[in-house]
């Protein structure tokens, strides 16, 4: 299994770093207007929005190799939590394209969302 890929710093992410968790339930109206709701998965699923700045060519090019090598988001990997170092083994990447900015020496740039998937 693929594992995404680490930057020269040793890091996967760089700061600020945007976290989301999601919780999906269902929702029961009733005929008299009332509703009632109950979460209908055992565990919250997690999000990573990681923003990535000052990447040399090299970078740029394990990043996008790591993305075709998944087909974008169609295989899965490990993603190692940057803040809690917690490794989920079944994640996909959300973005269908990959933008890769590249303004001068040592100047990429990208954005890559990452979603925990249901296993």
């Amino acid at each position: 299994m693929a594992a995404f890929p680490i930057l020269k710093t040793g890091a996967v992410a760089q700061y600020p770093l945007k976290t989301t968790f999601n919780y999906t339930a269902d929702i029961v109206w009733f005929l008299d207007g009332s509703e009632q709701r109950f979460r209908n998965s055992p565990s919250v699923l997690h999000q990573w929005e990681i923003d990535l700045a000052k990447l040399d060519e090299q970078e740029m090019a394990s990043i996008e190799q790591f993305f075709l090598g998944n087909e974008g988001p169609a295989e899965s990997f490990a993603f190692t939590d940057p803040s809690t170092t917690t490794v989920y083994p079944n994640c996909s990447v959300s973005n269908s394209e990959l933008a890769l900015i590249f303004t001068a020496a040592l100047s990429g740039k990208t954005t890559i969302v990452i979603r925990e998937n249901r296993t």
